[in-house]
């Protein structure tokens, strides 16, 4: 057995790496890999032929290139609450939720209500100022503690446009991002994007990576929790650095925890070179909290990125921050358009979440998600997994790694053999997790202990798999 040493990391967060553990066989990994991914194929003939069907009509036979995996992924026709129903009949345990988009529950009923009431009597679409939309926009402004906010429609826009801001603000156009980290599709931000690592130079000096059809201008790159190298790059580039976009908690890796006193070190930078500090808060928003993760580790950016679990399932999106930023608006120095954006019916489900996201609603998930993590913990230790738990909010994950991991590198060094096992494992027992290998699970509203202890009775037999 190893002995294990821990990393102090922010006390908003929650992880655990287990004190000692034994190496899993990799025959065995690979035997029991390959078996479940003839389960997998056993069991889902019907999402087989369906992806053939949609290949005819949509690339890869899906709408978002994240969805499809090889052979192909499952197809669901319907959902309610905690759960899907596939082609197949299947019912399944959703635990990836829309990547937190679902923190409500599938059609929740006061979302579901709220929209039909907007359908019946407010309309669909107007183009126009519309006091649902300055309804919505205040209890944003209000709850995420920000000046003024724009809405639009995804994730990927409201990157783009804080971007904008900060770069109309600042008159500077240079951009940091954290290696490894994604944050929607705007060329910039998909610079070193889960980068090849014989591509990116050292682990002290990342090199950016620009994929092909890529024009991302000029990026700098930066290990998250590096904030040495953080200042060297500002020292010596500030003057034409705009701004540094970073999710304060990273969730594109699995969940990565900030360090103790990182983003309040990073603050401090961004304060002192005179460069707009973008929160990307797409994944965490409100289900890291109730006024998301900013006010959760107490550090306040100039520009906050929201989308998913704002919109309790609908294409919702924001951006929103300080005034000296938001103003670029209001002047024109950063035009920002939408027809859909603002949409009445959307606005109506926002206003329905605002109203059910309460503290008590989010601290009840959060501690069956803390429980949960805790059983796993139990199981990791039984079974001396070469695994830890992390959780932020409501959502949590299991790390193929004993030690902590704290960027970009350290995830690659994590164990995806394993990792794809324990995705697959879940999946054959109706438990769904995002294909990520970078398995992370949300508690909604919807979920109960009951739901979460499938996932935990599938994990340990998978651990009692493994040992043999």
């Amino acid at each position: 057995m190893s002995n294990i040493s821990s990393v102090k990391h922010d006390s908003a967060g929650r992880r655990r790496t287990p004190a000692r553990y034994t190496p899993v066989s990799e025959s065995r990994v690979k035997k029991l890999t390959k078996a479940e991914w003839k389960k997998f194929r056993d069991q889902t003939p019907a999402s087989a032929e369906h992806n053939k069907q949609a290949s005819k009509s949509l690339p890869l036979g899906v709408t978002s290139s994240f969805q499809h995996w090889n052979p192909y992924p499952l197809s669901i026709v319907s959902a309610k609450g905690a759960y899907f129903k596939d082609v197949d009949g299947r019912k399944l345990l959703d635990l990836s939720m829309g990547f937190g988009a679902m923190l409500v529950g599938h059609l929740n009923k006061d979302v579901v209500r709220a929209v039909k009431k907007a359908m019946r009597y407010t309309g669909t679409l107007f183009v126009t100022p519309t006091p649902i939309a300055t309804e919505a926009a205040e209890r944003f402004q209000k709850r995420f503690d920000v000046d003024m906010v724009r809405f639009t429609n995804s994730g990927t826009e409201s990157t783009m446009y804080a971007i904008r801001a900060a770069r109309a603000a600042t008159g500077k156009n240079g951009v940091i991002k954290v290696e490894g980290g994604y944050h929607g599709g705007y060329d910039p931000l998909l610079v070193s994007v889960k980068a090849p690592l014989d591509k990116i130079g050292s682990a002290k000096a990342p090199k950016p990576y620009y994929p092909k059809a890529v024009e991302g201008g000029e990026v700098f790159v930066v290990g998250y929790n590096d904030l040495d190298r953080l200042e060297a790059i500002l020292k010596k580039h500030s003057k034409t650095i705009a701004c540094f976009m970073v999710e304060p908690i990273v969730e594109n890796l699995s969940i990565i925890l900030p360090d103790e006193g990182y983003l309040k070190g990073v603050r401090e930078l961004c304060d002192k070179y005179k460069v707009a500090l973008i929160f990307d808060e797409v994944k965490s928003g409100l289900t890291a909290g109730v006024a998301g993760a900013a006010a959760r580790v107490g550090v306040k950016p100039d520009l906050i990125t929201l989308a998913k679990s704002i919109g309790g399932g609908l294409p919702l999106a924001a951006f929103g921050g300080k005034q000296e930023y938001m103003e670029t608006v209001v002047d024109g120095r950063m035009p920002h358009f939408g027809t859909y954006n603002g949409s009445p019916l959307v606005m109506a489900a926002a206003i329905a979440v605002d109203q059910i996201a309460t503290e008590a609603k989010l601290a009840a998930a959060e501690k069956i998600n803390n429980d949960t993590l805790d059983k796993m913990d139990a199981i990791i230790d039984e079974y001396a997994l070469p695994a830890h738990t992390v959780g932020f909010g409501v959502k949590g994950a299991v790390i193929w790694s004993p030690t902590a991991v704290r960027n970009y590198r350290d995830f690659k060094a994590t164990n995806f053999e394993l990792a794809e096992l324990s995705w697959l494992w879940g999946i054959n027992r109706g438990i769904i997790t995002p294909p990520g290998l970078d398995e992370q699970w949300l508690v909604s509203f919807a979920h109960t202990q009951r739901d979460m202890n499938k996932m935990v009775e599938s994990f340990r037999e998978l651990a009692q798999a493994l040992r043999g």
